[in-house]
């Protein structure tokens, strides 16, 4: 397309949307545009044609329909967290301002909008010792986060959110609104459940909340050894499925508000969130420290779930190790010698690797622990890759070439096969998305 019909595409495009959406309507020049278009990610500029700030669904589907008779791509963006994928061109729909949570205690359930964070479900729970399947950041998007998957400090317990999902209004391609659920279009509700934002815009979402108020959360540091990281793969396998665990390998800075001693040396920082009962907690913990203490520094405490920060590590590399031998685990105390990376290894299991018959395509969930580096070297992935599965996860894969790889083989194939069906032409194309058959066949809906 040349310049002179780019300018009047632009100019059509805005001007439609101008007329038919409530919320604001952003062009590129102004202001409220530059602060709209960039997500989270410092590497990515984007430069869509228009930012579309949703005000309600009227405006969602406003948006969709204008994208598509325009022939332009079109992004979702609540908080930033999960983009991967620059939306040059496209309509750039935030729904940051859609936000509302509704607590029925009596079901432990929650609705919520699609611009909803966390915090604001932690805060709307927690008066009914209610919590949600968070994850370790209050900031992140519910419905983004959801959609991944979701893996929590509660899910060795009670399961991924996209597991604890139980309704889900979606605007499709097409521009039905459909309320999906068990007995309502199951196709879409499984596909939903952890297999990304590629299927529809999800308007609302209803999910469970669980009977979690006081939990014992917080952070152990210990020295650094590889018998410590080593007696860590047998010690995890052992532990009840109300006890999350995560073994970080970390530099520590050399800060004045870093505790004195910690500063300026490598240790194992132990993650902990034990929802049962706070007298256990320390029993349960007693062999790993047996194993790899002394404790240096003690930052444990029992406190309102909603109030446990566990924070994270980016994931730049990540892959599903099966056990932790020895060879890997040299393999990867090189790497945070030679560049200072932190490395983390969770424990997952427990109600994550339930495949019953109602379980989404969320994760791989028979492999035991996740492995991530922040700062990995270039021959990482190689010298790992004899120990790992190569599996990946939504919620921590950057790279939108390896979406499949997030998937079972038998899942990536009932995945397909919904996309296909529900969006055939691809129009859901920006981020994880899952690449519909190249022999479409739509039935009737």
């Amino acid at each position: 397309m040349n310049r002179i019909a780019t300018i009047a595409r632009q100019s059509t495009l805005d001007g439609e949307l101008a007329r038919v959406v409530s919320g604001g309507v952003h062009t590129p020049g102004s202001a409220a545009y530059e602060a709209l278009r960039r997500p989270l990610r410092a590497d990515l500029d984007p430069r869509p044609a228009v930012v579309v700030e949703a005000a309600n669904v009227a405006d969602i589907r406003a948006s969709l329909l204008a994208a598509q008779r325009h022939g332009v791509p079109l992004a979702v963006q609540a908080t930033g967290h999960g983009t991967h994928v620059a939306a040059d061109d496209a309509v750039l729909l935030r729904t940051t301002d859609m936000t509302s949570v509704l607590v029925d205690p009596a079901r432990r359930v929650a609705r919520v909008g699609p611009g909803t964070r966390w915090s604001q479900v932690l805060a709307a729970a927690a008066p009914f010792g209610l919590a949600p399947l968070s994850g370790s950041s209050p900031t992140v998007g519910v419905t983004g986060y959801t959609l991944g998957g979701g893996v929590g400090w509660l899910a060795r317990r009670h399961g991924f959110a996209a597991d604890s999902v139980v309704r889900a209004q979606v605007l499709t391609a097409d521009g039905r609104l459909l309320t999906t659920g068990p007995d309502q279009y199951p196709d879409l509700f499984w596909a939903l459940r952890g297999g990304g934002g590629g299927f529809g815009i999800v308007t609302s979402l209803e999910f469970r909340l669980y009977p979690v108020d006081q939990v014992t959360a917080g952070f152990l540091y210990v020295p650094l050894s590889g018998e410590a990281v080593a007696f860590y793969g047998g010690w995890a396998s052992s532990l009840p499925d109300d006890l999350s665990t995560a073994l970080v390998v970390r530099r520590m800075p050399g800060t004045e508000d870093v505790p004195p001693a910690l500063r300026d040396r490598s240790v194992i920082m132990l993650k902990v969130l034990h929802s049962g009962d706070p007298a256990h907690t320390r029993r349960l913990l007693a062999p790993m420290i047996a194993a790899a203490g002394p404790v240096v520094h003690d930052e444990l405490r029992v406190l309102p779930y909603a109030q446990a920060a566990m924070g994270g590590t980016a994931a730049r590399h990540l892959d599903f190790f099966p056990a932790l031998p020895t060879g890997a685990i040299t393999e990867l105390l090189a790497d945070h010698a030679a560049t200072g990376s932190t490395i983390e290894i969770r424990h997952w299991g427990g109600a994550m690797a339930d495949t019953g018959p109602d379980a989404g395509p969320a994760g791989h969930r028979q492999t035991p622990f996740s492995v991530i580096l922040d700062t990995p070297r270039a021959d990482t992935a190689d010298r790992l890759a004899a120990y790992g599965t190569g599996a990946t996860f939504l919620n921590f894969l950057a790279d939108t070439g390896r979406t499949p790889t997030a998937f079972s083989a038998e899942n990536l194939r009932r995945l397909r096969a919904v996309k296909r069906f529900y969006d055939p032409d691809g129009f859901f194309r920006l981020g994880h998305t899952v690449a519909a058959p190249t022999h479409p066949h739509r039935r009737a809906a």
